[in-house]
């Protein structure tokens, strides 16, 4: 998980003030060595965490904080203000025409996950903004770049254009042609990297802009290159003049300093992060949320929309009805566990979390193998046997342990499961559960 390190560290930090009441200047300037150190370690630039120190320390150190009745609180306060101005206030969205198309050049080096992120982006605009999207392969250089474009295009149901290993401004323009004459309203070209910064590849980028005039030039960064990303990025703004930035694989690095120093060092919004592999996992990237994951806050708004993004609410209702009449089924429960799933996982779900409630799901996650089992046992069961598992006696589960290929033990362990979730469930309809996490009757319930 993105910034995990960073987060314990700074957790330490807080709780030390915490158990100190009234702040002295003296540890205020211990806090801030500490957080310095543990934002160094996180691989943030040197420059960056320089300058952030001088302002929080400047902040934290004033008689409003010192003689405030919760100092500690105060410093938190400022912290994560200072978070959220460095990687940029506000939610920074794509510049989309209203009418007419809109042109996307993805830039970056080799390896950073341009392919795939471009078709993800295509993706999540076609779902959130109604777009007809195009694909279009540049990079004419990496062997099977074009079929791998092809492939995630594929997957998607995205339309891929593509003419060889034709000159790449050529391609950029037909391209365009193309989209105009088949309706296509966001055209995203996958363009070519290197494994370093060289003449050539900027050439080419510039005669790509100048040809097709892109209305956004999306610098992909590879979030666990650390320092690398910030050069590189450097690099690629003086050359092109980018206009944003998209972060990958944010969820393959415990650190996270890319995230924290890119957009100071090129002044360039962070626009979407690639949270997963799988081609839904970008999400549009939100300072003030990110800092308060990277404090121990939990980000509940990003839950509530996967949520909101997973869930049918028909069934949603289905489940709030049962759960009312304390009816909760095996098909119920399998149901509630593919949705989360669909969501991430429980282990992608506890950095949104705050606080204890997150620490205690981290590492959680649905194991495919085991939810694979969990779909073979209650699909080897009878109808009559998933709305009233109570009738489920040794012989039966002989017989749905051989259905199934699995051993009695698992069934066992299956049902154990469904008593538990069905006993919690109860106390959901109950309103016994705080907030999103119990729902209540009203909603219904999360399903863990």
């Amino acid at each position: 998980m993105a910034f995990e390190s960073l987060s314990e560290k700074l957790s330490g930090v807080f709780k030390k003030l915490r158990g100190k009441g009234r702040l002295s200047e003296a540890d205020i300037k211990e806090a801030m060595r500490e957080v310095r150190m543990a934002l160094l370690e996180a691989d943030v630039s040197y420059k960056v965490v320089r300058d952030f120190i001088k302002t929080v320390s400047a902040r934290a150190t004033g008689v409003e904080v010192l003689e405030s009745l919760t100092p500690a609180q105060m410093v938190i306060k400022i912290v994560n203000e200072e978070l959220v101005t460095l990687m940029g206030k506000s939610t920074a969205k794509l510049n989309v025409n209203s009418k007419g198309m809109t042109v996307v050049m993805l830039v970056g080096l080799q390896g950073a996950g341009k392919t795939t992120n471009g078709a993800k982006l295509a993706a999540l605009m076609r779902k959130q903004n109604g777009k007809r999207p195009l694909l279009v392969a540049c990079d004419i250089y990496r062997p099977a770049a074009i079929k791998q474009l092809e492939t995630v295009g594929g997957q998607l149901n995205i339309p891929v254009f593509q003419m060889g290993t034709e000159d790449p401004v050529n391609i950029a323009r037909a391209a365009v042609a193309h989209a105009k004459k088949h309706g296509n309203d966001l055209v995203i070209l996958d363009t070519a990297g290197r494994l370093h910064i060289d003449e050539a590849l900027m050439d080419e980028l510039r005669a790509i802009k100048a040809e097709v005039s892109p209305d956004e030039i999306l610098l992909v960064v590879d979030a666990m290159t650390g320092q690398d990303a910030v050069n590189a990025a450097s690099a690629f703004d003086e050359a092109l003049g980018i206009t944003g930035v998209m972060l990958t694989k944010l969820d393959g690095d415990a650190r996270g300093g890319a995230a924290l120093s890119v957009r100071a060092a090129t002044g360039k919004p962070i626009k979407f992060c690639g949270v997963g592999e799988k081609l839904d996992a970008i999400e549009p990237f939100h300072p003030d949320r990110m800092a308060s994951r990277i404090l121990g806050m939990g980000d509940m708004l990003t839950l509530i929309e996967k949520a909101e993004q997973s869930f049918d609410e028909k069934k949603a209702r289905e489940l709030a009805e049962k759960m009312r009449r304390n009816a909760f089924t095996l098909t119920d429960y399998y149901e509630q566990l593919q949705q989360v799933k669909e969501m991430g996982g429980i282990g992608d779900l506890a950095g949104m979390l705050p606080g204890n409630m997150g620490k205690a799901m981290a590492g959680a996650k649905v194991d495919e193998k085991q939810l694979a089992r969990t779909e073979a046992i209650i699909l080897s069961m009878t109808k009559k046997e998933r709305e009233d598992p109570s009738i489920i006696n040794s012989s039966r589960k002989k017989r749905i342990a051989a259905g199934s290929g699995t051993q009695v033990v698992d069934v066992n362990r299956l049902l154990k499961q469904y008593e538990m979730m069905r006993d919690l469930t109860r106390q959901m309809s109950k309103g016994k559960l705080p907030g999103f996490l119990g729902g209540g009757r009203r909603r219904g319930g999360f399903p863990f």
